[in-house]
């Protein structure tokens, strides 16, 4: 089985439940599983990813919480573990335990705060591969490291034999999955490139992205694959219809200026699986009032909620 087949096209990036003092509710966290897979919205789940608040959790509570994803899927699903540090060596470390714990595959945003160049970038990555037996996917996402990872670079890096693939924030560089295509495809054609925005999922999919990390997917996997399937069939018309709801929906996560949309896309989950997983940690501001009745009316409109 090829890692695409594998992985398959929808990778779920996983919500941490709190309690009411923010502490990592595990129980919860394998109740949302429970209902993710009987419902079967993903592929594979991604534990401990941007969605997963991974920086704002501590380095045990990440260890946890993979654990009890491990334990939790019992083999049902595949898992990626998010283990990108702001160092490359508490990385290193992060990575290894995930692989302990039988997670094959690890997510790795580019180092934060530090903003590297691309020669500290390349080493970085280059100096985990040979430190670890995981399978790399890089994970780009400028708006929050501050620095964005170049084709030329992800290029070097695909010739790494376990850095097999790449999640690209699409929508600050809308044009850039197609750069990762040029770049990779004569050294690996295999190389995985998966958009990792949501409002950018049909325009990826025409540059070569096979498929897609979607937070959105706890509440629009039944949708995201039904648009895959459509666009795959030539319906192009059905699969731009099925797609507008998944694109307003996660527009107006993004109400207020907010980057990171946990603050309304938690209490929409919450709407909609009756799962509680509490607001998003602090500093992320909790929903208001007003967001609440534009998010709640989409999800009315588009036929979510009733």
């Amino acid at each position: 089985m090829t890692l695409k087949e594998k992985y398959g096209k929808i990778l779920l990036p996983l919500v941490t439940p709190y309690d009411k003092n923010e502490e990592v509710d595990y129980d919860k966290y394998s109740e949302l599983i429970e209902y993710l897979i009987k419902n079967d919205l993903c592929d594979t789940f991604i534990v401990t990813g941007t969605t997963g608040e991974a920086v704002l959790l501590t380095f045990e509570e990440r260890v946890k919480l993979m654990e009890t994803a491990v334990k939790t899927v019992n083999g049902r699903k595949p898992i990626v573990a998010g283990t990108g540090c702001a160092s490359t060596k508490e990385t290193i470390a992060l990575t290894n335990k995930a692989y302990e714990l039988g997670i094959e595959m690890c997510m790795v945003v580019a180092p934060f705060y530090n903003k590297p160049t691309q020669e500290g970038m390349y080493i970085h990555y280059k100096t985990l591969a040979e430190n670890t037996k995981a399978k790399i996917l890089l994970y780009n996402i400028p708006i929050f490291v501050g620095v964005n990872l170049e084709a030329s670079t992800v290029g070097r890096l695909a010739e790494i034999e376990n850095i097999v693939g790449i999640k690209d924030e699409a929508g600050v560089n809308p044009t850039q999955i197609t750069d990762y295509y040029l770049a990779t495809k004569d050294i690996n054609p295999d190389f995985l490139i998966y958009n990792g925005d949501d409002i950018m999922l049909l325009p990826t999919i025409v540059q070569g992205a096979i498929g897609i990390v979607s937070g959105g997917a706890h509440i629009f996997g039944h949708d995201i694959r039904a648009i895959f399937e459509n666009f795959e069939k030539g319906e192009n018309e059905k699969a731009k219809e099925l797609f507008i709801p998944l694109y307003r929906f996660c527009r107006s996560c993004g109400q207020n200026g907010r980057i990171l949309p946990n603050s309304i896309l938690r209490p929409a989950i919450e709407m909609v699986t009756g799962i509680k997983v509490g607001p998003a940690r602090r500093p992320l501001a909790p929903i208001t009032a007003e967001e609440t009745e534009v998010m709640k009316s989409i999800l009315v409109e588009i036929g979510k909620l009733s």
